[in-house]
């Protein structure tokens, strides 16, 4: 084994990635089994995760299990950390990706309920998993925890308002969470910029909107799920031992 893979070997570690079954999510899961993580998928459609869970396995060799879980309701999070638990003994490292921005047309469509479910799953789930799973890792001599958040959150236009102010809240987790969780538990912000995913597919069918959208990027381009594992795993393993409350920025460049 190279350098660089013992640098970011997860070998034996258990990871947990909320939004696990598409996207950002996905691509982090399969890079942490590769690396040697048993893995657990989790997202709201069971049968997602099952096939993703499936596919890690045969691919990898590592474990995976698939989990469903709506990520912005409170009660349901014991349950999840529990089975983790139960299946695997411990949680090494947990990946809060699961997250959503409705599309609306004008600020005034945004609706109570809308702008709850935004912060729940955005804000609240991800501060609630990283309470309970982060005292277990701090119980068992440490972890690390990777909050995935946006560009939108310091950069927020009026299409992404309730996103943009969840996702800042988010940011503030992570410093506070460093603070309270150390010194064992590393809690660092994952700031990604505009990625090819089920959740931007609108955007990126639009030739125009597309254009402008990368237009101020160095890169002027927008990123494959892929392009966010180097960074993720740095996250997730020894590589940034020394790195807590930090935010990595992965957005080709944004100004």
């Amino acid at each position: 084994m190279g350098y660089a893979d013992t640098l970011f070997d997860l070998t034996g570690r258990v990871v947990l990635v909320t939004g696990g079954s598409r996207g950002l999510g996905r691509a982090m899961a399969f890079a942490a089994a590769h690396c040697g993580a048993d893995v657990v998928v989790a997202s709201r459609t069971y049968v997602a995760c099952a096939a993703v869970s499936a596919e890690i396995q045969k691919e990898t060799g590592r474990a995976a299990l698939p989990y469903a879980v709506h990520v912005g309701r409170w009660d349901e999070l014991p349950g999840l950390v529990d089975a983790v638990h139960e299946r695997f003994g411990r949680i090494d490292v947990l990946v809060n990706n699961a997250g959503m921005s409705p599309v609306y047309e004008d600020l005034g469509q945004v609706t109570e309920k809308m702008f709850d479910s935004v912060l729940g799953l955005n804000l609240k789930g991800p501060f609630r998993l990283s309470v309970l799973a982060g005292k277990r890792m701090a119980e068992a001599g440490g972890g690390a925890i990777v909050n995935v958040s946006s560009t939108g959150s310091i950069r927020p236009r009026p299409a992404i308002v309730p996103y943009a102010a969840a996702k800042a809240g988010l940011n503030a987790v992570t410093v506070g969470l460093a603070q309270a969780l150390g010194p064992t538990v590393r809690v660092n912000t994952l700031m990604c910029g505009p990625f090819a995913t089920w959740a931007t597919r609108g955007w990126q069918e639009n030739p125009e909107q597309l254009a402008e959208g990368v237009r101020p990027h160095a890169l002027q381009r927008v990123g494959a799920p892929d392009e966010v594992v180097g960074a993720a795993l740095y996250l997730m393993s020894d590589a940034s031992s020394y790195t807590s409350g930090a935010t990595l920025r992965v957005d080709g460049g944004m100004p």
